[in-house]
């Protein structure tokens, strides 16, 4: 994808992190009675993903991770990126919103003379939105203009 390929990433993390990348729902598992994580960061957050997790579905490692971590009182954090936020996935971002424990970097429209239904977070704001979700706040505003994130 435009954001790199998978095995990368998980090289990169792996680097930073000193740990091993999990990738599959038994690895996943073990962080809901271990207690392991402080918080879940999901970025990109792809509409899929969105819509899964509203929904309650634990068919990956992430939303696995995700589950744990909210089963365990701990904040998850969303940086939304899709073609699809003010479409159908709307309903998803409304139900989350409402959820216990869950956060948004803030985001806004990308391209709303080109893609109007597409929403993407400002991932330079994330480090300090799970500094936020950590003290179990939302940072504000959460909805912005995208085409500001410069002057953010």
């Amino acid at each position: 994808t435009r954001f790199g390929e998978a095995g990368e990433w998980a090289a990169k993390i792996e680097q930073v992190t000193g740990n091993n990348a999990i990738t599959s729902l038994p690895e996943a598992e073990p962080l809901g009675p271990s207690k392991r994580l402080d918080l879940l960061l999901i970025a990109p957050c792809t509409g899929n993903t969105l819509s899964r997790l509203a929904n309650a579905a634990t068919d990956s490692p992430v939303l696995m991770a995700a589950k744990a971590t909210l089963r365990n009182d701990r904040p998850v954090v969303i940086a939304v990126s899709t073609n699809d936020g003010l479409g159908l996935n709307l309903h998803n971002i409304a139900t989350l919103l409402n959820t216990k424990n869950i956060f948004f970097v803030p985001f806004g429209q990308d391209a709303p003379h080109v893609k109007m239904n597409s929403l993407v977070a400002l991932m330079s704001r994330i480090p300090e939105t799970c500094e936020a979700a950590l003290e179990k706040r939302q940072l504000q505003p959460m909805v912005i203009e995208r085409w500001q994130e410069d002057r953010l």
